[in-house]
């Protein structure tokens, strides 16, 4: 049976979803030092997703129950978090897997895993 955070956090289920997320995707990216790098890809990347998330709102695509209420510039705030957390958390995966290929690689061969 799956938890229902929902009966938990109410209407700030999907924030608390994207703080536990969140800080686990800016952990990965601290630990291998990608913080800035990780911060110019989002900027890049969340106008495209505002459009994007804007116009499938709009249209009826999904709606999302479990929020606060609140909304900027015609979508829910928590779906900016959310542009801003899945592709930190994507970042933090690859940078850290990066950086795990890059120390295995450093290793003599009789000491890799």
């Amino acid at each position: 049976m799956i938890p229902d955070i929902g009966a938990v956090f109410g209407e700030y289920t999907y924030l608390a979803s994207e703080v536990a997320f969140g800080t686990v995707a800016v952990g990965l990216l601290y630990r291998v030092g990608a913080l800035v790098q990780a911060a110019r890809t989002i900027a890049a990347l969340y106008p495209i997703a505002y459009l994007w998330d804007w116009y499938t709102l709009h249209i009826g695509v999904f709606a999302i129950e479990l929020r606060t209420g609140i909304d900027l510039l015609g979508i829910p705030i928590e779906e900016h978090i959310f542009m801003v957390v899945v592709p930190a958390f994507v970042l933090g995966l690859h940078e850290t897997l990066r950086e795990r290929e890059r120390s295995e690689a450093s290793q003599p061969v009789e000491n890799r895993q």
